[in-house]
């Protein structure tokens, strides 16, 4: 199973993505907008093991509650 880290520095109007493979290698990198919808089909297109991080702020509850399941 293919293992990712991701970091999401998220904004008022944009998101912005880079993820890890499990050797450190960027994978990609880009830039979303800041949408439930974006976000999931964002993760929908990520398949393996994910390991996700972002900061605490003003959007960090709503990212919680689309990314957990």
């Amino acid at each position: 199973m293919r293992k990712y880290y991701v970091g999401l520095d998220v904004h008022k109007v944009s998101i912005a993505i880079a993820v890890l493979d499990a050797h450190g290698k960027l994978v990609t990198r880009t830039v979303i907008e800041t949408s439930t919808e974006a976000v999931r089909d964002f993760f929908r297109n990520l398949r393996g093991e994910i390991h996700l991080t972002f900061e605490e702020g003003n959007h960090a509850a709503w990212l919680y509650d689309i990314v957990e399941p």
